[in-house]
């Protein structure tokens, strides 16, 4: 099943969630240590309390290390502090790599992972992946994070305790000074919330794509890119060759352009934002859209895209996803307008 998910969860990561290849790392190197027991959000006590496993950082950056023992370490530091009586796991989001976080700690522990993620889609920013808790007054966020490689000196671990958006900041830095990633374990939270606010389903709607992506793949990129919009209720909207491709990494982010030769762009804040053609809005985030190979017809995510590429993109209405609390809170996206600098908010209909 693991190559089905990493399909599946990289094409609805839309453009963010981490690669494919690291996901299968991490999911292999968990099997290493156990079964992972993948359970539906209404086969555990809705008292159970749940932690959420991610990784935060930019998915570009050459210099980003993180093993499974830092993944172990999170959950350690989470205790260390106060967070006691674990009994599952959920990842924070659908991505090609983030999609099998928590599949570490699940193994080691014997602790299941629920198919109910933070959100179905991948997201820039911890807030967006915290199930709208930001909204709850008085909530005591915790979160630790660990990564970056020893042999360069950049290996640190932390754990904060404070609102969600002043540790969400200070774990983004984390993975600045770790050179680009950190693995991350934060919000312990019952599942009786989870159920409301997450994203349940989400894991199987992955495996689903995946199986039926890798069922086309001998049939062409073009089949394989039609039979996942069936699936989602959305389109293939162009295939073109990549004229040209800005990124900047800052911050612990990727951001930047892919200009089509076709007169398509779509920007990106680590997922992909906004898709245009010729200066008209087409689809906004958090609808998705996807970049796929043209050649293979495998999701491209924006840190794998490269100039001259031959590219199939698709796109699917939010309203298609299984999507979390956090896309439906409207003062989150405030912080992608400034870093795009296109319009947003505008364009919400969740």
């Amino acid at each position: 099943m693991v190559d089905a998910i990493a399909l599946g969860g990289c094409l609805l990561g839309g453009g963010g969630g981490g690669s494919m290849a690291e996901g299968i790392k991490l999911a292999m190197a968990a099997l290493k240590h156990g079964k992972v027991l993948l359970k539906d959000i209404n086969a555990i006590d809705p008292e159970s309390v749940v932690l959420t496993s991610s990784a935060v950082g930019a998915p570009s950056s050459s210099e980003a290390f993180v093993t499974d023992q830092d993944h172990q370490r999170t959950v350690e530091l989470c205790q260390a502090v106060g967070v006691s009586g674990i009994n599952a796991f959920i990842t924070n989001e659908c991505g090609g790599g983030s999609i099998f976080n928590g599949w570490v700690p699940a193994a080691i522990l014997g602790l299941p992972l629920l198919d109910a993620p933070c959100n179905g889609r991948a997201h820039p920013t911890g807030l967006m992946g915290s199930m709208g808790l930001h909204r709850i007054k008085d909530y005591v966020s915790v979160q630790s994070a660990v990564g970056g490689n020893p042999k360069t000196g950049k290996h640190l671990e932390a754990v904060f305790k404070g609102t969600l958006d002043s540790a969400s900041s200070l774990v983004r830095q984390c993975a600045v000074y770790a050179g680009g990633l950190v693995a991350v374990a934060r919000n312990p939270v019952k599942a009786s919330f989870i159920k409301d606010h997450g994203a349940p389903g989400a894991i199987k709607l992955a495996l689903k794509l995946g199986e039926a992506m890798m069922k086309l793949k001998s049939s062409g990129p073009q089949a394989v890119a039609s039979t996942s919009m069936d699936i989602l209720g959305g389109n293939v909207i162009t295939a073109s060759r990549v004229r040209d491709k800005k990124l900047v990494s800052e911050g612990g982010f990727d951001h930047g352009k892919i200009v089509l030769e076709d007169g398509h762009e779509i920007t990106f804040w680590n997922e992909y934002m906004t898709l245009e053609c010729n200066g008209k809005r087409i689809s906004t985030f958090p609808d998705l859209i996807m970049t796929l190979d043209g050649e293979s017809g495998v999701p491209a995510t924006s840190a794998e895209v490269r100039k001259d590429q031959m590219v199939i993109v698709v796109s699917a209405s939010a309203k298609n996803l299984i999507l979390g609390e956090g896309m439906r809170c409207k003062e989150l996206f405030e912080p992608i307008e400034k870093v795009i600098g296109k319009e947003i908010i505008s364009y919400l209909t969740l």
